[in-house]
């Protein structure tokens, strides 16, 4: 993890994280800065964890000027802000980014039994 610079998401699809905060203990978290800019996107996929359940409240903070959809199978809550979903059940994805970049503030946590 590099800190306070951009490094490349993990699906290989262009998209960028700026890591924010994080900690192991005593809840596992995330928080970072997602950078879409135009021509990337995120194929359908779970993220999978060892243990316990995986949530994620994503808020778009920049919508991209065209294109840059979150797709969720089944989300928690969603509306055209906020994105609260279980990566570890609900597949998802983002549609390319057509025109313009698109900046997501996304929070995750795994939480145990």
């Amino acid at each position: 993890m590099k800190l306070w610079r951009w490094e490349k998401g993990r699906q290989n699809s262009g998209y960028e994280k700026f890591f924010v905060l994080g900690s192991k203990w005593p809840i596992p978290f995330d928080f970072y800065i997602l950078r879409f800019k135009e021509g990337t996107e995120i194929p359908p996929h779970t993220d999978t964890v060892s243990a316990g359940e995986h949530y994620r409240l994503n808020i778009v903070l920049k919508k991209a000027k065209s294109g840059g959809e979150f797709l969720c199978s089944s989300p928690i809550f969603e509306n055209t802000r906020v994105k609260y979903f279980r990566p570890d059940l609900a597949e998802h994805s983002v549609s390319r980014v057509m025109s313009g970049t698109r900046y997501v503030l996304s929070v995750g946590w795994v939480r145990h039994a």
